[in-house]
């Protein structure tokens, strides 16, 4: 097999950046490390500079977003069942800023995962802004006279936070043996690379030199570890996590349906009178049957007021496809809920409203059917009587479906079903 880990032919970053020297050493590292192979790696980038590399790797690639790649390849470590594979982040100062969080927690998890930050001291591909690594005094262009602050130690905080290897160094000639190094550790390894960028870091600060600059700001070029936190010692390989489908139970088809082709509702009324809930049992009821159903909610994020909309589809089909152009039939059990879809059934050319008869319909060309839904037993048994009045008309699915599906929920403690079909026989 090719043992090539990343072309640095043709790189895609600026003469003299630092990137291309961290790249060209990783490439050496990994080729040195004896039985890994390219798709043994993963490599998580982040959004700038360093994230124009993707394409220059023969290994797995991940682009994340900005400040997020420290995550993103936590997770992918975690999930990893193999320990001889290698997860690494690639990730500018401005990336690190702003997942911070992400970098400290992967290091206080002693995630089994390199990150090598590649810290240019500014933000270099949005024109030059100073990062939070940016150390006091390094000039750039919206802060010409320098920035007034000191910059963070990403080293001193990963460190304290737990990692048993970070190291900073100065980005320039050889240091694959360093990522070597790096790559070999037994948990969270972090490498700052400090570069500066050619095209606004030597621009603003032209006689500065890196080793000078790291002095004056205080950044240590060294390496800082801790003893304690080796892989082994990680909890989290050794907790088995179930899935979460694994608590799902399959719906037993005890109910049978004559209906063929596909189906959509709206269902509508307020918040808080089990809008969402009808619909849900609904949807179980009609795969009871032996269908397919889908159910998507609407409502405000002030919860509690407002409206409360549910779109079901019914198919004999497996559904592919979960919107709603135009339904067959829509159900309003409140103010609120005719409030909400009144446009929708202004628009219906055919099909059927279901309106609450204390409600006056729009004008539509959908047939209107106007019932008592609020009156009999209240707003909050609404939209489950609705539903059941729905049913024994159009008879997708036989009522009775619907009906165990309630017994069996919370709701039938609340409400007794076999009210709400008595008025059914009405």
């Amino acid at each position: 097999m090719n043992r090539e880990f990343l072309s640095v032919d043709n790189m895609p970053f600026c003469g003299g950046c630092g990137h291309r020297t961290v790249a060209q050493s990783l490439e050496k590292a990994l080729g040195r490390m004896k039985d890994l192979n390219p798709l043994d790696v993963v490599v998580v980038t982040d959004i700038g500079c360093i994230g124009i590399i993707d394409k220059q790797f023969k290994t797995h690639t991940v682009h994340g977003l900005h400040g997020r790649s420290t995550a993103l390849a936590a997770g992918i470590s975690m999930g990893l069942s193999e320990e001889n594979k290698k997860v690494i982040t690639l990730i500018g100062d401005g990336g690190a800023t702003i997942g911070l969080q992400h970098v400290i927690e992967a290091a206080q998890r002693n995630i089994d995962m390199t990150v090598i930050v590649h810290n240019n001291m500014l933000y270099g591909m949005t024109g030059g802004q100073p990062s939070g690594l940016t150390p006091c005094g390094f000039k750039t262009p919206i802060m010409p006279e320098g920035k007034p602050m000191r910059g963070h130690d990403l080293c001193k905080l990963v460190h304290a936070a737990g990692a048993p290897y970070a190291r900073r160094l100065i980005a320039i000639g050889d240091f694959s043996d360093v990522i070597e190094e790096a790559l070999k550790i037994k948990g969270f390894s972090f490498i700052e690379a400090m570069e500066i960028c050619p095209s606004y870091g030597l621009k603003y600060n032209p006689t500065r030199k890196l080793h000078e600059i790291a002095e004056e700001a205080g950044l240590e070029i060294k390496l800082w570890e801790n003893k304690i936190g080796q892989r082994d010692d990680n909890s989290y390989r050794h907790v088995t996590i179930n899935s979460l489908f694994d608590e799902i139970q399959p719906l037993e088809v005890n109910f049978k349906s004559d209906f063929r082709g596909r189906y959509s509702l709206l269902l509508s009324g307020s918040a808080g009178e089990g809008v969402q809930s009808a619909a849900e049992l609904l949807s179980k009821a009609v795969i009871s049957c032996g269908l397919s159903a889908t159910k998507k909610g609407t409502y405000p994020v002030t919860v509690g007021v407002g409206f409360s909309t549910s779109e079901v589809i019914i198919s004999s089909d497996p559904i592919l496809f979960t919107g709603i152009s135009s339904p067959d039939a829509v159900i309003v059990v409140s103010k609120d809920g005719l409030n909400k879809v009144k446009s929708s059934v202004s628009e219906m050319r055919q099909g059927f409203l279901y309106i609450d008869s204390d409600l006056n319909a729009p004008e539509t060309k959908a047939k209107i059917l106007s019932s008592d839904f609020r009156k009999p037993f209240g707003a909050k048994s609404a939209a489950l009587l609705a539903l059941l009045l729905f049913l024994s008309r159009e008879k997708l699915i036989p009522v009775e479906a619907l009906s165990e599906q309630v017994k069996a929920s919370g709701i039938g403690k609340k409400i007794d079903i076999e009210k709400l079909l008595s008025c059914l026989k009405d």
